[in-house]
């Protein structure tokens, strides 16, 4: 009788689980085939195939400066949080020191406030500072929202490196630095680099701050996907989106993979 039970009910799991993802995943997926309509708007099912909107995205100087522009922001981006997100997982995992909690939760505060309030407060303190609409004050703002991903990725990996190890190193007259590069960054370099590659997405799929530090003259790719969007609506829009998906995707996946290769070392 359990057994007969049973069955029906995983079943039942099953089922929900798939119409969950189905959910979560249509109103994305729908853009990928309306990105290949021969119509001249955005239509879904799509009449006729075309990858004229794919070439006009390629030629066209707006769409190619945006997504030079974003892919540059978001490496520089998840360049300085891996340095900065490794340097401060160390910190908090390995230090003790009074307000060591206040500190963390501090780090990992872009994740809870609610992005509109960080972009207004970046905003204003960036016109001070005269950042705004400039690649540095882009990167600066990406990376404090990229940050507490390296942190969680990297303090996740020191948590599971053995301190015995550490100490037989130093006890053989390694200093801390050199005991840091031989023993310590080898056996939390898969949580180093996936937590540098979900930087890298966080960077290139922000928009709402992106919209606030950005100019005119410099604009990354969701932004000027928000202003055509605001202007004319095309399916080169959707071409850009499946674009950005599958870039996103890639990173997404490599990241899990790597991430997985730390029980491994």
């Amino acid at each position: 009788m359990t057994d007969s039970w049973r069955q029906p009910h995983r079943l039942l799991l099953v089922a929900l689980g798939a119409l969950t993802v189905f959910f979560l995943l249509a109103p994305t997926l729908v853009v990928v085939p309306m990105s290949f309509t021969a119509s001249n708007s955005l239509t879904f099912p799509p009449e006729g195939f075309s990858t004229r909107w794919y070439e006009k995205m390629v030629t066209d100087p707006q769409w190619s400066t945006g997504f030079v522009n974003s892919a540059k922001v978001a490496f520089l981006t998840a360049v300085l949080a891996t340095a900065l997100g490794t340097l401060a997982a160390l910190g908090t995992v390995r230090g003790r020191f009074p307000g060591r909690n206040g500190l963390q939760l501090l780090i990992l505060s872009p994740l809870i406030v609610p992005v509109i309030i960080i972009a207004i407060g970046m905003f204003s303190v960036f016109v001070r500072w005269k950042l705004a609409g400039s690649i540095a004050g882009l990167v600066l703002a990406h990376t404090a929202l990229a940050m507490p991903f390296v942190v969680v990725n990297v303090a996740t990996s020191l948590r599971t490196v053995d301190r015995n190890l550490e100490l037989a190193a130093q006890s053989l007259g390694a200093g801390p630095v050199r005991t840091f590069r031989r023993i310590t960054l080898p056996l939390i370099l898969p949580g180093v680099m996936a937590g540098g590659l979900f930087a890298f997405i966080t960077s290139w799929d922000e928009v709402v701050v992106s919209i606030f530090l950005t100019s005119a003259r410099f604009r990354t790719l969701p932004v000027e996907m928000w202003e055509q969007v605001r202007q004319v609506v095309d399916p080169t829009v959707a071409a850009v989106a499946t674009t950005l998906l599958a870039v996103t995707t890639t990173i997404l996946l490599l990241a899990l993979v790597v991430r997985r290769q730390a029980p491994a070392r």
